[in-house]
C-alpha cells in the first residue's frame, strides 16, 4: 500500500492570500496529502479551508529549515511555495537553502500558481 504523501505549504506574506485561495481551489484534492507549512500560512490555510495542516515555526524563525530538513530526510514529498520576487526577505538565506535542497533532493517545487498547479496534480 502506498503510503500518504506529504506536501508543504508555505507563503511570503504578500502572498498569502494567494495560496489561501489556491488551497481552497484545491482542497479536495489537498485531502489526499498530509499537509504541513510554516507558522501563518498553516494556521491560515487551515482557518479558511478546514484541511489539517500541520504548523511548523514561521518562516523567519526556521520554518523554512523545518521544512528543508523534512525534505532531506525524505519527510516531505512536495513543496509549494508562493514567493514574493518583488520583496526583499530577511530570512533569504533560509529560503534559499529550502530551494536548494528540494533541487538535491529532487522534489517538486512550486513558486508561482501555475506551477502548483501542475504539481499538485503530479504528486
Amino acid at each position: 500500500m502506498d503510503k500518504k504523501k506529504t506536501v508543504a505549504l508555505i507563503a511570503h506574506d504578500n502572498k498569502k492570500p494567494e495560496i489561501v485561495e489556491w488551497a481552497k481551489a484545491h482542497a479536495e484534492r489537498l485531502k489526499n496529502f498530509n499537509l504541513c507549512g510554516t507558522g501563518t500560512t498553516a494556521k491560515l490555510i487551515e482557518k479558511n479551508t478546514g484541511l489539517n495542516v500541520k504548523p511548523f515555526l514561521s518562516g523567519p524563525l526556521g520554518g523554512d529549515q523545518q521544512i528543508g530538513a523534512g525534505v532531506a530526510e525524505g519527510r516531505i514529498d512536495a513543496v509549494i511555495f508562493f514567493c514574493d520576487p518583488l520583496q526583499a526577505q530577511p530570512h533569504d538565506p533560509d529560503v534559499k537553502a529550502l530551494l536548494r535542497i528540494a533541487v538535491v533532493c529532487d522534489i517538486p517545487i512550486a513558486t508561482n500558481k501555475a506551477t502548483a498547479d501542475c504539481v499538485i496534480m503530479a504528486v
